[in-house]
């Protein structure tokens, strides 16, 4: 590659350059409402380095906002693997690296998942085998995706063992 002095111009090479960042999308039934849970979704969200966004939706119906065709869904649900937060960690890496753009994070209502949003997804994913209230479930996957993109950046938030 030449550039207008005719001396050869490097581009870096592909190892090099940095990952462009995965959306962090959380798609929520049920609205959340300005008490303490909100508080705390918030303080989370806006911590985080990538981008992110929160979609809510009413407990039935609503439109789910069109799924980007080079995401992955995870769908929280009882059901799911219990991943530890190195392993979220190194699965939104995994896929960030991967060339994903979205990763949609689906939050059912009271009655969690139907079959067909449980098939759809790419991982099912749990916080241990207990049930969660609703709110506190949001709350929970805020902080974890702050702890896993905070483990990727090397930020001492996280301290293991």
């Amino acid at each position: 590659i030449w550039n207008a002095c005719g001396r050869s111009a490097r581009r870096p090479p592909q190892s090099r350059r940095k990952p462009e960042p995965l959306l962090l999308h959380i798609v929520a039934r049920g609205r959340i409402g300005r008490g303490a849970e909100a508080e705390l979704v918030d303080r989370y969200l806006k911590r985080i380095g990538w981008p992110v966004r929160l979609t809510e939706l009413p407990d039935l119906g609503g439109r789910v906002p069109p799924r980007d065709p080079d995401g992955v869904t995870v769908a929280l649900d009882e059901r799911g693997q219990s991943l530890s937060s190195v392993e979220l960690a190194r699965t939104l890496e995994r896929w960030r690296d991967a060339g994903r753009r979205e990763c949609r994070f689906l939050l059912g209502a009271a009655d969690g998942h139907g079959d067909a949003e449980r098939t759809g997804a790419d991982l099912l994913l749990a916080f241990g085998r207990a049930t969660w209230p609703h709110l506190l479930a949001r709350a929970m996957l805020a902080e974890q995706l702050f702890r896993a993109t905070s483990i990727l950046a090397n930020h001492p938030y996280h301290r293991e063992g």
